[in-house]
């Protein structure tokens, strides 16, 4: 824990000191972003590529080497929840420092956590510049630490962007169950698929991910032994998963991120074009707007947008968002339709929730360990214990997010070095 603290220290101080921040270089060419026409048949195979610099170099030792490595943007194909192929950014990175474990070098598929849905938002561009103001945004790279934290120890990452985060042809499906599950697994593909890496196919895949990141990779957890059963992949640590949305519009609601509920619902009904009659019978005209405002924000412009707000707000009825859909059937089926835990993986799991998580509802998460373990999936559930909530202020949903960051690492990497998972699931139903 120590160690990765200092890690994080490290590249965020290292920010300063080299300047970098500052708006996304020229490099970061807009149309990188502009998907071509046609796309490639075949998921994760690579669109374009090119070279890019990492804003947070953090010399090792002598400083000869220096974390975390080499860095190149990616343009890969997926396929979308209605069928359609999508081209998704993201980034690969190379890390200077050796493999030391055992085997080939390990390759780990980062799903990072609640940016925003603008482009100017896309991990690929923080990850450029650490802070990031495009068009008026405003986004700063705080995954980095985790990210630096896992390439510290010579393991491979790719990062996607998800669909609509960066490429500039829709809107980000945000916790769109499979659009999120097939952009992290098709990530890795597109990651084995690039020249001049040291990752083979003999590579073991992890998937991490935390709050949004780890809704999405406890998706891909479940959707990879039909959708990509091919991948080596060996252990998923999911954090804070909002794995049941309806219960997270409830948890969210009245919180410094209300506005992600509005993000939600603009990723379910471009897929479901029927539910825009219930939406208008549901929502007045300050709720309509708002869900056509909230198409390009990022963290910071939600806050200021809906900041402390309740959903009560946006409805005809003056009640909650929570409340009102229950009444219409369809809604709640595409709600229902996006909930986690129904399909079974097969790979180890950890599932690390705040017992107080005050934006993604403690027990929806508890209850992911509990379905999958139902299923009799290799589930290590993993309360964190806290006092109080922080009502809303979001520092409960992310403290689990840095105090989990080293034994995180040190789970998934025992995976990938052999070592067996002990399941706790004939006591999880009695943890907190």
């Amino acid at each position: 824990m120590i160690r990765s603290a200092r890690i994080a220290t490290a590249a965020l101080s290292s920010a300063l000191v080299l300047g970098v921040l500052s708006p996304a270089p020229a490099s970061a060419a807009a149309d990188f972003y502009t998907p071509p026409t046609n796309l490639p048949a075949a998921n994760g195979a690579l669109v374009r590529t090119e070279p890019m610099k990492l804003a947070i170099p953090v010399p090792q030792g002598s400083g000869s080497t220096t974390l975390p490595g080499s860095a190149t943007r990616i343009m890969y194909k997926t396929t979308d929840e209605g069928g359609d192929p999508a081209a998704v950014s993201g980034v690969y990175i190379e890390p200077s420092k050796p493999w030391t474990g055992k085997g080939a070098r390990p390759l780990i598929s980062f799903s990072v956590g609640t940016q925003g849905v603008g482009d100017a938002c896309a991990p690929s561009k923080t990850l450029e510049s650490f802070l990031v103001t495009e068009s008026g945004k405003f986004m700063v790279g705080y995954e980095i630490p985790a990210i630096y934290n896992l390439l510290n120890d010579g393991v491979a990452m790719v990062i996607t962007d998800y669909i609509g985060l960066g490429t500039t042809d829709r809107v980000h499906t945000y916790m769109n169950r499979e659009d999120q599950a097939h952009a992290v697994l098709d990530a890795a593909r597109a990651a084995l698929r690039l020249p001049n890496t040291s990752i083979t196919s003999a590579s073991p895949i992890g998937l991490y991910g935390y709050s949004q990141g780890g809704g999405a990779a406890a998706a891909a957890a479940e959707s990879a032994p039909t959708y990509a059963p091919e991948l080596n992949l060996k252990a998923a640590y999911i954090g804070g998963p909002p794995a049941n949305l309806f219960e997270v519009m409830k948890s969210a609601d009245n919180t410094l991120l209300t506005g992600v509920i509005a993000w939600a619902i603009n990723a379910i009904t471009p897929y479901r074009p029927e539910l825009a009659p219930h939406l208008g019978n549901l929502l007045n005209a300050k709720g309509l707007a708002y869900l056509e405002k909230s198409k390009d924000q990022c963290i910071a412009d939600a806050i200021l947008g809906a900041g402390g707000k309740k959903t009560s707000e946006w409805t005809n009825s003056g009640n909650v968002a929570s409340v009102e859909v229950k009444k219409y059937p369809e809604i709640m089926k595409a709600v229902e339709d996006q909930r986690i835990g129904k399909l079974t993986p097969r790979i180890p799991v950890q599932i690390a929730t705040g017992t107080k998580d005050d934006i993604v509802d403690h027990g929806q998460a508890k209850q992911l360990a509990l379905d999958w373990c139902a299923k009799g999936v290799n589930v290590t559930y993993k309360p964190v214990i806290q006092l109080a909530s922080s009502g809303g202020l979001m520092l409960t949903h992310l403290g689990p997010m840095i105090t989990q960051l080293g034994s995180s690492k040190s789970w998934i990497l025992d995976r990938f070095n052999g070592k067996s998972a002990s399941s706790n699931c004939s006591t999880a139903r009695y943890l907190p």
